[in-house]
């Protein structure tokens, strides 16, 4: 079978943490709330939104393993 797209980029891709803990669950938890009013039926809307949330988990697992002195 032909693979027809390339990943942006691997499960396990990591970022150096921008934020603290606190501030990066803070982010988390407003981006949470922008999404969930979104039309489940709308692909824009659904793109955006698995953005979004992507990046702030991403984001939230970084400044998680900072604290806890693990690498990125």
């Amino acid at each position: 079978m032909t693979k027809i797209h390339e990943p942006l980029r691997g499960p396990d891709h990591t970022l150096p943490p921008a934020h603290s803990l606190d501030v990066e669950l803070a982010v988390a938890r407003r981006i949470l709330a922008e999404t969930a009013p979104l039309n489940i039926h709308d692909h824009s809307d659904m793109l955006k939104a698995a953005v979004a949330l992507d990046c702030r988990v991403r984001a939230l697992v970084a400044a998680l393993n900072a604290e806890r002195g693990e690498r990125a």
